[in-house]
């Protein structure tokens, strides 16, 4: 009879797993938690052969099987208690593992016309697989833990400082092994708490060290909790950050931390200040619905509001036949009026300035978008009627009647809050983005108040730097709500709905991200595929588009999608060095590869796609170098300056999510 393994052994062929000392059946996985590192483990073994009799009772093997699970995990226990080592105890060798036995019957060799069909064939392989499994099982559980037998080591390399498991390949078996993770090994019962901001290298640095050591931590970033800045100074005595907490304790900012790090101090410190319960004195975790701003919890209610209520209350509102088209929930201009002078008490002029005003703060406006407001037989409508209206993904039952905020502010604040949430759910690279958990963040939370700010907002105000950077950041905002609320799109009717009905109402005008994209950062050219523009002859959007169209906001658009350039947010004041600097990343990371035995040049799609705004193809290559590095500059200057012909060739674009 062959030994049965001791309780929590599984033998799977070629394959037994060991979780924290003790032997299991399953593989372990680590959560999928940005900034972790992996990396495989190499072994070298010299084992000298020899045979040894493994037939083992069902009581030794199971008194071996408790040895072992002890002294495996006291291994592992006191070798896994330092994360900065390269390199695991050396384990040596187990030099009389059994050679596997060819199956005692094995089929004659077989004619061309004979065959042999599953049914037959399968006994014999059940039983090699038992026999083999067995004999393995009997053997491991017996040497696995003798670390001082005759033969070489197994010397197992290590490349990363925080490995979570180890893998150790050993011919016929695979074993796996989970490593005490960080706050394991320090028992970690506190809170480790630091302030940061947007865009700060050295907040940055912090956030990716407790990645790397897989260390939970809260953020409290005071360009999304700006009142947290107050408390900041009141326990630091200044402003800067980043800056660190132990439970209460202030660490310090960087320099403190690589300081401690290099010292040797830092997991003492940690031991010592974390072993404890946060106390209440501690700073407090951003809780949902808390730590407004003050702009959020007071805002300022529009001066002409009192009379658009009356208006709402008092104008017939119904649909009408204007130039042979249903026009749906208007009213006369001149009953406005009417209402408007007998209200305040005025003259017509008073009264029809009123109207133009409640024009220019996007109250009402003309059905057919003719005129502000005048004198005569016009209709118009209130903003919450407008068809598109009800599609907007920023409006919520009823337009933001409070006073329309400064367009810089938004666009300002709109930047620093979706540069926050990337930083805090976003793989370091930006290449991978946690929509789930931005979803469910406190942060994207405050991000969908700011767009009902946007639906009144007077864009006329806006530089021109600063409109091409709020257009870009909205794009990619955008895109970003788009994925969490209906999903990456996975055909043609997907896209679509993706690029063409997410919209959202921005300064009395529906904005879809082909709106933003080609109606307004290229100027009203039609999209790939499309025989109409998005703006007809006299929308009043166009005002709003550049003079001329600069081919590199092809680069700062992210649309979610693998091949497109990496999502980022962009400021007013540094714009277009930063969409060099999107364009250089984009054309370093595969946009474009040189063949020069072939002479052939394999480009981004973007560029057939969007081939208008780029020029000819050879003029395209001649732009394109001013974005590459030294070795596919001199490539490319050499194909163009010998004077042969250049094939193009269009990569393959990879509409799978950025995830």
């Amino acid at each position: 009879m062959n030994p049965e393994p001791p309780k929590g052994v599984v033998v799977d062929d070629k394959k037994i797993n060991i979780s924290n000392g003790d032997v299991n059946g399953t593989v372990v996985k680590l959560d999928d938690q940005l900034g972790a590192g992996f990396s495989d483990v190499e072994m070298k073994k010299i084992i000298s052969e020899k045979k040894e009799d493994c037939s083992l009772n069902s009581a030794e093997v199971n008194k071996i099987g408790e040895s072992n699970a002890k002294e495996v995990n006291h291994q592992i226990q006191s070798n896994g208690t330092n994360g900065y080592n390269n390199y695991m105890p050396a384990i040596k060798a187990q030099a009389h593992f059994p050679k596997p036995q060819p199956p005692p019957q094995p089929q004659p060799e077989l004619e061309r016309s004979q065959s042999v069909s599953p049914a037959e064939s399968m006994p014999s392989i059940g039983k090699y697989i038992k026999d083999r499994s067995t004999t393995l099982s009997a053997a491991i559980i017996k040497r696995l833990s003798s670390l001082t037998e005759d033969g070489e080591d197994f010397v197992v390399k290590n490349d990363s400082l925080n490995l979570e498991v180890t893998e150790i390949k050993i011919p016929g078996v695979k074993v796996i092994v989970k490593l005490k993770s960080e706050d394991e090994r320090f028992d970690l019962k506190g809170r480790i708490t630091f302030f940061s901001r947007s865009n700060c290298r050295d907040c940055t640095a912090v956030r990716k060290f407790f990645r790397e050591k897989r260390l939970p931590y809260v953020e409290i970033n005071i360009d999304v909790f700006p009142k947290r800045a107050k408390e900041l100074v009141e326990r630091t005595g200044k402003s800067e950050v980043p800056q660190i907490f132990f439970n209460e304790k202030l660490l310090g900012g960087l320099v403190t931390l690589n300081s401690l790090r290099n010292s040797g101090e830092l997991d003492k410190r940690m031991r010592e200040l974390l072993s404890q319960k946060c106390p209440d004195g501690a700073p407090k975790v951003p809780v949902y619905g808390f730590d407004d701003d003050e702009d959020e919890e007071e805002e300022e209610k529009d001066e002409l509001l009192g009379i658009v209520k009356l208006l709402r209350q008092s104008l017939p509102i119904q649909d009408r036949l204007i130039k042979m088209k249903i026009v749906k929930n208007c009213f006369a201009g001149d009953d406005m009026l009417e209402v408007i002078i007998h209200h305040l008490d005025c003259g017509r002029k008073k009264g029809i300035e009123t109207g133009r005003q409640l024009a220019q703060k996007h109250f009402i406006k003309h059905v057919f978008g003719e005129n502000d407001f005048e004198e005569g037989r016009h209709f118009y409508r209130f903003l919450e009627h407008e068809p598109f209206i009800t599609a907007c993904f920023n409006f919520r039952i009823s337009v933001n009647d409070s006073e329309p905020k400064s367009p810089s502010f938004l666009a300002d604040k709109l930047a620093r809050l979706m540069t926050a949430i990337l930083e805090a759910y976003a793989s370091d690279d930006k290449h991978h983005v946690d929509y789930y958990r931005i979803g469910k963040s406190e942060e994207f939370r405050r991000y969908l108040n700011l767009t009902r700010d946007l639906q009144r907002v007077d864009l006329q105000l806006l530089s021109p730097d600063e409109r091409l950077a709020f257009f870009l950041n909205l794009y990619n905002a955008m895109a970003i709500h788009a994925v969490i609320t209906i999903g990456h799109p996975e055909g043609i009717l997907d896209r679509r709905a993706f690029f063409g009905d997410f919209q959202y109402v921005i300064g009395g005008y529906p904005y879809s991200l082909s709106v933003i994209q080609n109606g307004i950062l290229r100027n009203n050219r039609k999209s790939p595929y499309s025989l109409v523009r998005p703006f007809g002859n006299g929308d009043r959007r166009l005002k709003f588009a550049p003079a001329k169209v600069n081919p590199l906001i092809h680069f700062g658009l992210c649309n979610g999608t693998r091949s497109s350039p990496t999502v980022r947010f962009f400021t007013a004041q540094g714009v277009e060095g930063e969409l060099r600097g999107a364009a250089r990343e984009y054309f370093q990371n595969g946009a474009i590869e040189i063949n020069l035995d072939k002479r052939t040049v394999s480009l981004t799609r973007i560029i057939k796609w969007f081939s208008v705004d780029f020029g000819l193809e050879k003029d395209v290559l001649r732009w394109v170098m001013n974005y590459l590095d030294t070795t596919r500059a001199g490539l490319l200057t050499h194909l163009l300056s010998d004077g042969g012909p250049i094939h193009f060739v269009y990569q393959d674009y990879d509409w799978a999510g950025n995830l």
